[in-house]
């Protein structure tokens, strides 16, 4: 079987602008770059105001475990298997971050047949989206720190600065740092720090705004730090957002590319699951609502999280409901989850694998019953999967109410997909009741404690005197309304990344909170979360390279 990259790199693409033909795109609205992306004017938007939604379908997925689940490889060929049907599909997906690329997790365009493409420009600084989003966030803190350079008439006290730098990369040294040294041309010394981009509020907005006016409103409302009365410092009060929106402006475009079988897609935007709020931009999903018949699009890690968040988060927001919801799971994963160690996952374990459903049982349960919304589970097939051990999947969500297909993307592309494809229209046609998991009046604790009890089955919430105090000035501060987006880790119901399956009986912690004032929520960090991830043992980095071609290999 040859690698991702090599079945990437032997597909013959389409030009762009066949691509956005078949997407029902004018050229008149397309920014190429090169012969196989472009940018999409928002103008579209505005001029196809009037065309009826297509339908929305969102995919999911289990607890995510070293096995793998597959979810961006199973949207992929869901759209594709769509589209070999008959049907105005158009798929909507998040840029992947250098930071997992040459980290732990590899590349980020699906896997197999079931991929998008060029593949290797999706994956290593594809349009230049995420480096506009690092400049506009140091932007801001470089006029932050000049403004206390140059006699901080703002009263900002250096203690209580919240902004920190960003960079797209795994670097932990940057945790935590010392800026300011060298004596008094170089800066007024503080404590400081790094988040990864995909962690920065910048991505959090873009993915959120709506058009320019909007992405510069959300900017002016980044609360940076407080004064010495503890009063808000925003973007605004610094005069920032009008350059910081200068420098977004082509990242608020939406990129088209196509997957293998040259299925429209949109990869735009890529905030992290576990830390910000897991989905591709509004503006990209918009669009593809008003070109296709169905939009196809994902969230990231488990149902628990990206799930979470696209439905409490980015559908209040946006005013989006969707019309059926995939949750993807694997075999070999729910033996994970159900004891059985990695390296004997391949030896068939109804034993384990009972034990191991009570997680994708318990996600189908949040669905369907917490936000009332139609699914089925996509088993993605491998080989080495027993007919019994499919056969018992398929039992336990059968007594749900929830019918069970195999996925085989992987391998098949669009052919594997077809029967998860009639399915998924199947259920779009189903009345639904969608709602959200908690109401906007709530305070914020409730908040926090709906999510904690209702979608990860805690029995409750412990709140560090430190996150009580923050709530509580938040609350204060005319912040009450905003939905929370919970930083937690992605290995687990619970905030304890060692507790697989479906915990029981576990409370969780939270331990800071604070404002993302322009994306419009409160981010909630619990358990040992961190906003700067760090490079494993052996990165995959090693294993990238380029030869005198410049043909990339090693990216999966």
């Amino acid at each position: 079987m040859k690698s991702d990259i090599e079945i990437a790199q032997a597909n013959t693409k389409s030009l762009i602008t066949e691509v956005a033909k078949t997407a029902g795109i004018d050229e008149s609205y397309l920014e190429q770059y090169g012969p196989y992306k472009a940018k999409v004017d928002y103008r579209l938007l505005r001029d196809r105001a009037d065309r009826p939604d297509g339908k929305l379908i969102l995919v999911t997925a289990i607890t995510p475990t070293p096995a793998g689940e597959g979810k961006t490889t199973t949207t992929i060929g869901l759209a594709d298997g769509l589209k070999r049907i008959g049907k105005n599909v158009v798929v909507a997906l998040r840029e992947p971050s250098l930071g997992p690329v040459f980290g732990i997790k590899g590349g980020a365009a699906g896997g197999g047949y079931a991929q998008v493409v060029p593949m290797e420009d999706i994956n290593l600084h594809f349009t230049g989206d995420f480096h506009a989003i690092g400049a506009a966030n140091n932007l801001l803190a470089a006029m932050l720190d000049n403004h206390m350079q140059q006699g901080n008439s703002l009263g900002i006290d250096p203690r209580k600065i919240t902004w920190k730098r960003a960079v797209d990369m795994n670097d932990r040294a940057l945790r935590n740092i010392v800026i300011g040294l060298g004596g008094k041309a170089n800066g007024v010394p503080r404590e400081d720090g790094f988040d990864i981009t995909v962690a920065s509020e910048i991505m959090a907005i873009l993915c959120l705004a709506s058009d320019i006016p909007d992405l510069k409103k959300r900017l002016a409302s980044i609360v940076v730090g407080y004064t010495y009365q503890d009063k808000p410092v925003t973007a605004g009060d610094l005069k920032a957002q009008g350059a910081m929106a200068a420098l977004l402006k082509d990242a608020l475009k939406p990129n088209l590319v196509q997957t293998l079988e040259h299925t429209p897609a949109f990869v735009h935007g890529g905030p992290f699951a576990n830390i910000a709020h897991g989905c591709n931009s509004v503006t990209a999903t918009r669009m593809a609502l008003k070109l296709g018949d169905y939009a196809v699009t994902e969230a990231g890690f488990g149902a628990d999280l990206g799930a979470e968040k696209f439905l409490d988060i980015k559908c209040r927001m946006a005013g989006l409901t969707p019309s059926a919801v995939v949750i993807v799971a694997t075999v070999r994963a729910l033996k994970l989850h159900g004891g059985k160690p990695l390296a004997e996952l391949k030896n068939e374990d109804l034993g384990a694998l009972e034990a191991g459903l009570p997680n994708l049982l318990q996600h189908v349960e949040n669905i369907t019953k917490v936000y009332g919304l139609p699914a089925v589970v996509a088993i993605n097939r491998f080989p080495d999967d027993t007919e019994a051990e499919l056969a018992l999947v398929e039992e336990k969500c059968r007594a749900l109410g929830v019918n069970v297909v195999l996925s085989e993307v992987w391998a098949k592309g669009g052919e594997g997909g077809e029967a998860l494809a009639k399915e998924v229209v199947r259920l779009c046609d189903t009345p639904s009741q969608f709602r959200f998991s908690y109401e906007s009046d709530l305070p914020l604790k409730e908040k926090i404690e709906a999510v904690a009890t209702r979608i990860y089955h805690a029995d409750g919430v412990d709140f560090l005197p430190a996150a009580r105090a923050e709530l509580e000035k938040l609350e204060a501060l005319g912040y009450g309304s905003c939905p929370v987006c919970m930083a937690k880790t992605q290995y687990s119901f619970s905030d304890d990344a060692k507790k697989l399956g479906a915990p029981k009986d576990f409370r969780i912690t939270v331990r800071k909170a604070r404002i993302s004032a322009g994306a419009g929520f409160v981010v909630v960090l619990t358990g040992d979360i961190m906003t700067m991830p760090g490079l494993p043992r052996v990165p995959a980095a090693e294993k990238i390279d380029v030869d005198e071609n410049g043909v990339i290999s090693g990216l999966f």
